[in-house]
């Protein structure tokens, strides 16, 4: 029963850290990567689907990226859904190759990015406390129902405060990561 609580805190804690590192992909750091436009969605034959399963988005140089769209015809709807995304992206069409080239950054945008990150990192830590929290309240149950021993409780709650640090611990490093990326110029 504690192996169970302990393992779904862990699952749960992991989620977190994929959840904010898909988040964290989505802010732009003037350098040009595939995962920048995987949450732009594009209508490919009456269903809205992410622009990855209608074209092929690649890395041309360090600030330009480059959609091949599989079909001729959706070159236009590509483009149009790229301008639509809130990434205040332009991008110049040549034949079937979309190229998006990604202006620099200026320092007072890095300023406020760095920010958002800082909060998306802040969100992951208090969304890590909650099942940290949640498993800790199972416990209690358990104990309470004497289904485990006083010792058996203590022990599980130090695995769980454990493996809390050393979630909160990546996020930190995640955060870090990302704050380092804007910086660069």
């Amino acid at each position: 029963m504690l192996e169970s609580i302990k393992k779904d805190a862990r699952i749960r804690m992991s989620k977190t850290l994929d959840s904010l590192r898909t988040e964290l992909a989505k802010i732009r750091t003037g350098r040009a990567h595939p995962s920048l436009l995987e949450h732009v969605q594009v209508d490919y034959y009456g269903s809205m689907v992410p622009i990855s399963q209608a074209a092929n988005v690649s890395i041309e140089d360090a600030r330009t990226l480059a959609v091949t769209a599989w079909d001729k015809t959706m070159v236009q709807t590509l483009e149009k859904a790229i301008m639509k995304s809130d990434l205040g992206l332009n991008p110049v069409t040549a034949g079937t190759i979309i190229r998006i080239p990604l202006p620099p950054l200026t320092e007072e945008r890095r300023i406020s990015l760095g920010k958002v990150v800082h909060h998306e990192g802040e969100n992951a830590k208090i969304a890590i406390r909650n099942i940290r929290r949640d498993a800790n309240h199972h416990i209690k149950e358990l104990l309470k129902n004497k289904e485990i021993s006083e010792d058996d409780d203590h022990r599980a709650e130090t695995d769980i405060q454990g493996v809390t640090d050393s979630h909160v611990k990546q996020v930190d490093e995640i955060v870090a990561v990302k704050e380092q990326e804007l910086l660069e110029f």
